[in-house]
């Protein structure tokens, strides 16, 4: 790895190593080849190709499934000192007019775009006209068919090879199984591309499942709820009914939850989705119209009260919990009605092929649940990867469950011993969640964050994460020279408002 990239690696991002692959990712972009990426959720997969963007003084056209999404990235981008900008419906015309006439000045480093608009003919002539460095293909898997998140749409990005024959193609994707990837390099005639396959191991998530009737889970998710108290998390329900009815079942515990569904009015659901990113209310209770994108590192748990339908879509799901590496749980409360309603629908599927890949999806993700082997190994399976471990120790079957849940059960059930460890083997002990409670410093300082979020108009995750929040308390830094040491504190970042985070700092220790 040269200086070079390093360097650029802590002026912008404040970090001074890669994570596991980003680096080779990184020079394989610069060096012009095509990429297929697959990387977990939380692997940093965002920075593989925006950081040779920012190297080739060019500019990469990036396709992303989700206007918010798009917008975020872009905000975060700038937040960093790094021009970008998104082109979406959802921004008034003369401002887009003006992000066309900068892209083609080159001004911009990355420029986001949906896949819809970017094979127009018209932006395809105008795209001519813009110095492209490569083009990013986000959330790659929705390209196939046999993808979880198929969108048709996608289908047309195949015309960019012919189109733009001498501009490098980079697929990234988090959750796409053998067959997947071997389509997504068919679909985007990718050329003797450069492949990096991460581990599906997700070692800081505990997985825990459970089969349960309604008033069962009910227990089960105040226990958790209240397990995790403090904690950011996210609740998956199936329908837009069982969202409201959790949120007001919460809501009758003493519980602060905040619903997220399609059939909100935009505004709410922005304002939603605000106040949960920004911590003011920990809990968000969503279909799965809500997460892709999201890009919160400090989730601490997952909850799905119902199967999802595949392995696929649980995997990612779950794994927007404990981005941040730190431990996580994912906890799936199903029941045997909402399973028959999976197969129910999988009946009414017209077309043949998408009904026998729906009940695979369906049969994959019934044996995950129902299965006595380690969740972790299962997940690893499915995707084409083979674990040389038969034990994770950090899912149901491997350990205890979580003592919440035995308590749980024993109130319904009696007293009686409720593990899933076999009568000749002790079970290993189950690793502890992450949650140890915040110093008096970081409560403070977190409230900081919130408050100046909030006045500039962002996220208090593209203040801080949780992760350089709690270096930052740690090292508790007096000068500018000593933030920059902070993780995740890049020059921009510190030039911005470093002084406010030393004030506040300060004020802390003179109060």
């Amino acid at each position: 790895m040269t200086p070079d990239l390093h360097a650029v690696l802590r002026k912008y991002w404040g970090y001074d190593h890669f994570r596991p692959l980003q680096g080779r990712i990184v020079e394989s972009l610069i060096a012009g080849n095509d990429v297929c990426v697959v990387m977990p959720t939380g692997g940093g997969k965002s920075l593989c190709y925006q950081l040779p963007a920012v190297v080739s003084g060019r500019t990469a056209v990036v396709v992303s499934p989700l206007i918010a999404l798009m917008q975020d990235q872009a905000a975060q981008l700038e937040q960093m000192g790094i021009p970008a900008a998104a082109l979406n419906s959802q921004i008034p015309w003369s401002e887009q007019q003006n992000v066309m006439r900068r892209a083609v000045n080159g001004e911009y480093r990355l420029l986001y775009v949906s896949p819809e608009r970017l094979l127009r003919d018209e932006f395809i002539d105008y795209l001519s006209r813009v110095p492209v460095a490569f083009f990013a293909i986000d959330e790659a898997h929705c390209i196939s068919e046999w993808g979880h998140e198929f969108r048709p749409e996608y289908r047309q990005l195949r015309r960019l090879r012919e189109l733009f024959p001498d501009q490098p193609i980079a697929a990234f994707t988090a959750s796409a199984t053998q067959r997947v990837r071997h389509d997504i390099l068919r679909q985007l005639s990718l050329r003797d591309p450069h492949k990096y396959i991460a581990s599906f191991h997700r070692p800081n998530l505990n997985y825990f499942v459970r089969a349960c009737d309604g008033a069962l889970q009910q227990q089960l998710l105040t226990a958790a709820v209240e397990a995790y108290s403090g904690s950011t998390m996210i609740i998956y329900a199936p329908t837009i009914a069982r969202v409201e009815e959790t949120v007001a079942f919460l809501g009758g515990q003493g519980i602060a939850a905040v619903p997220y569904h399609g059939k909100m009015d935009a505004a709410d659901r922005s304002q939603n989705q605000e106040r949960w990113m920004s911590d003011e209310v920990r809990v968000l209770v969503g279909t799965i119209a809500f997460g892709l994108g999201i890009n919160k590192p400090g989730v601490r748990a997952v909850i799905h009260l119902a199967l999802p339908k595949s392995i696929e879509q649980y995997y990612q799901e779950a794994g927007r919990a404990g981005r941040d590496s730190d431990p996580a749980d994912c906890v799936l409360l199903w029941q045997t009605r909402d399973a028959g309603l999976l197969a129910y629908f999988n009946g009414k599927i017209a077309d043949a092929q998408e009904r026998d890949r729906a009940w695979q999806s369906y049969h994959s993700i019934r044996k995950f649940a129902e299965s006595e082997e380690c969740r972790h190994r299962q997940i690893c399976l499915h995707f084409g990867e083979t674990p040389k471990w038969e034990k994770c120790n950090a899912c149901d079957i491997c350990t205890t469950e979580p003592e919440w849940v035995l308590s749980a059960v024993a109130q319904r059930n009696g007293p009686q011993r409720i593990g899933r460890a076999s009568k000749n083997e002790s079970p290993r002990p189950r690793r502890a969640m992450s949650s140890v409670p915040d110093s008096a410093l970081q409560q403070h300082m977190r409230e900081w964050r919130r408050a100046f979020a909030k006045q500039r108009g962002v996220p208090a995750f593209m203040i801080l994460n949780d992760a350089s929040l709690a270096d930052l308390c740690g090292k508790e830094p007096a000068t500018f020279e000593e933030l920059l040491e902070v993780t995740g504190i890049g020059e921009r970042k510190a030039q911005s408002f470093g002084k406010e985070i030393l004030i506040a700092l300060h004020d802390f220790s003179t109060r």
